[in-house]
């Protein structure tokens, strides 16, 4: 599973989130790897992706994008992360 964490610059809070979600997908037994890409990226990295984590201000820039896009409202409550996740792919 390719799970795509998305922040406005690619750099700051994607890596806080994609820590979060690589912690996750073990809790929740996924075989996934996370990658990282900025909103200018992402359309076409969400290309490949399973699922597609990120804010409700960037979810609504990417508009639909075919897969499962799973607004994170704290990006490093890991609690929220592993939930929304959980819900995504169960």
């Amino acid at each position: 599973m390719k799970i795509l964490a998305v922040c406005g610059m690619g750099i700051g809070t994607s890596v806080l989130l994609k820590s979060n979600a690589e912690r996750a997908a073990q809790d929740l037994g996924l075989d996934a790897d996370v990658e990282v890409a900025d909103i200018g990226t992402a359309r076409g990295a969400a290309a490949t992706a399973d699922v597609v984590l990120t804010s409700g201000e960037l979810a609504a820039e990417l508009g639909d994008i075919g897969v499962p896009v799973v607004v994170i409202d704290n990006f490093i409550d890991g609690d929220e992360v592993r939930e929304k996740l959980g819900a995504a792919v169960g």
